[in-house]
């Protein structure tokens, strides 16, 4: 079918965000989203996946795309951040290995469970149909869902799209202009000791993301707030998330706060971040060489440098805080000075005693999120007059 008239259609129901990772069968797809949207190129589906659920909780309609080869690599933010934070994504997803059509033997098992492993993901979908004035009506009913809360998938055969040629890249540079390595002891103070640092420099333009496992939880023992978002899945995808709002949000200052288990997991999410650049983001990695919340077991951080490779990656600034007083001072320059953020501290074992879990659902997390989002949305209309 005219991929520019169902791209319009897309358009016309609102879906202005986009991101995903590339596959023949979705090339003029996401050519189309390349040329007329706001898209952002993933490192992997699982990122993608992130980005785009950030951008709704942000205010825009999202959609991703991927292959059913990548849908593996999405099951973990589909199943541990979509579905318990309620996120209505819209999905393109390929069907390599169509039972019946000559393919490469990697997609031949891929194939034939695609359909079923959406429907194990409680994922609504339909087969895309090829003809334009069917899968406008496929489209209503994917919004209807969307609108209800829930994620919907369309998966894509094989020629279903005509050609959508790519109009030229503009490809950006970002490089790093600050870098700070180790030059004195670290304190190693607690986590709960560095996220009530960084608690306590928050103001209202603030949304504080916190990663998997006990660094929300101590975060909401610190203080629960409308402007913080608990992560209690997707290990790995804190940052991708925070890139996706900061994006939709840019107005706000967005501080990802991430451990070095979930950063080693998808360590391909730094490249993302330090291309699309954002500087209204700051990247603070509390590294305690542990997996500490599963029990303690040693992560390879102790081996990575992890300063280096933000830089490398583009970020505008990339800094080794070597105690509490450091990673103040970091974040109240940063909030003066903006520009992709780097912040890696070493810190203890140490985690608090019979720490708490929230006590507020995830998706009411989300919801609280979003209302802290409009109302100050309306408020600046108030003060604008408009």
């Amino acid at each position: 079918m005219d991929t520019k008239k169902f791209g319009e259609e897309l358009q016309k129901l609102g879906f202005n965000f986009f991101s995903g990772v590339p596959c023949s069968y979705l090339k003029n797809l996401i050519n189309y989203a390349i040329n007329e949207f706001d898209y952002v190129a993933a490192a992997n589906e699982g990122d993608a996946v992130a980005i785009a659920s950030a951008a709704y909780v942000g205010g825009q309609k999202s959609a991703v795309l991927m292959q059913n080869s990548g849908l593996t690599n999405a099951v973990s933010p589909l199943t541990s951040l979509v579905y318990p934070f309620r996120i209505p994504l819209l999905g393109f997803v390929s069907l390599r290995g169509e039972p019946g059509i000559p393919d490469e033997p990697q997609h031949e098992l891929m194939g034939r469970i695609t359909t079923q492993l959406l429907e194990l993901m409680n994922v609504e979908w339909q087969y895309l149909s090829k003809d334009l004035e069917e899968a406008k009506k496929q489209l209503i009913l994917a919004n209807e869902q969307i609108t209800g809360n829930r994620p919907f998938f369309f998966v894509v055969k094989k020629g279903t799209f005509d050609r959508e040629p790519l109009k030229k890249q503009q490809n950006s540079i970002h490089s790093n202009q600050i870098i700070r390595h180790a030059h004195k002891d670290n304190q190693m103070p607690a986590r709960h000791e560095a996220l009530a640092a960084i608690n306590s420099v928050k103001d209202g333009d603030t949304i504080q993301l916190a990663t998997t496992g006990k660094t929300g939880r101590e975060l909401y023992e610190i203080e629960d707030a409308s402007n913080n978002l608990y992560m209690v899945g997707s290990m790995g995808c804190v940052s991708s998330f925070g890139l996706g709002l900061a994006l939709s949000q840019p107005d706000k200052n967005i501080v990802v706060i991430d451990g070095d288990g979930s950063l080693l997991m998808r360590m391909g999410s730094l490249a993302t971040n330090g291309y699309y650049n954002p500087n209204n983001m700051i990247h603070i990695l509390l590294d305690n060489n542990a997996h500490e919340s599963t029990g303690g077991q040693s992560t390879v951080s102790h081996n990575i440098d992890f300063v280096n490779i933000a830089a490398s990656c583009g970020y505008t600034k990339s800094i080794h805080v070597h105690n509490l007083e450091d990673l103040k001072v970091c974040l109240q320059e940063w909030k003066e000075t903006k520009g992709l953020t780097f912040l890696y501290m070493k810190i203890s074992k140490q985690s608090k005693d019979q720490l708490a879990r929230p006590g507020i659902k995830p998706h009411e997390v989300k919801e609280r999120l979003q209302r802290f989002i409009r109302n100050d949305h309306e408020k600046i209309k108030e003060v604008d007059g408009s």
